[in-house]
């Protein structure tokens, strides 16, 4: 996911134009276009919430023909072969159907979507990228999760653009 540095995911009027940073930071490293595609290509499976899916419609479709799987409650109709809507259990769908056929499943998707995997214990890493920025109000990341959650920093990346990524697995039990 990535947030502003106040943890908020999108502004009140849902945009991400503050997605792009003119900053530049001399000892950071750069991204490029290969690092993303090769990064992109170790997910096996997405999955991610309804707005989130609609969202990437509306931007224009990153996720390529991975296996999607979009958690709703609502009505939604697709013309993707690799997109499948959900509206069950969430310990079913991960431990019985996304574990034993996908290596890398990733979440993508809003506050509610990360509070439930992480409520749920069936989330093992917080990637978070942390962009240059403050908002000052719209939709927060982690949106009153509810219960203390230990992490264990396993890596952090800093951009040329001042964007900050920190990588952290959840400690367990």
């Amino acid at each position: 996911m990535v947030s502003s540095l106040d943890g908020f995911i999108a502004k009140k009027d849902e945009s991400v134009s503050w997605l792009q940073s003119t900053d530049s930071y001399e000892k950071g490293v750069t991204l490029t276009e290969e690092d993303v595609a090769e990064f992109l290509g170790t997910i096996d499976c997405y999955v991610m919430g309804s707005r989130t899916y609609e969202h990437a419609l509306e931007l224009g479709w990153p996720y390529g023909d991975v296996p999607v799987i979009v958690l709703t409650h609502r009505d939604l109709t697709t013309d993707r072969e690799n997109v499948e809507f959900y509206s069950g259990d969430l310990n079913d769908l991960v431990n019985d159907r996304l574990k034993p056929n996908y290596r890398n499943i990733w979440m993508v998707g809003g506050s509610m979507l990360a509070r439930d995997f992480i409520r749920s214990n069936l989330a093992d890493d917080i990637i978070i990228s942390i962009m240059p920025v403050i908002l000052g109000d719209g939709t927060l990341f982690f949106d009153y999760i509810g219960q203390e959650q230990r992490l264990h920093l396993k890596d952090v990346t800093a951009y040329k653009d001042g964007m900050v990524e920190l990588w952290y697995e959840i400690k367990k039990g």
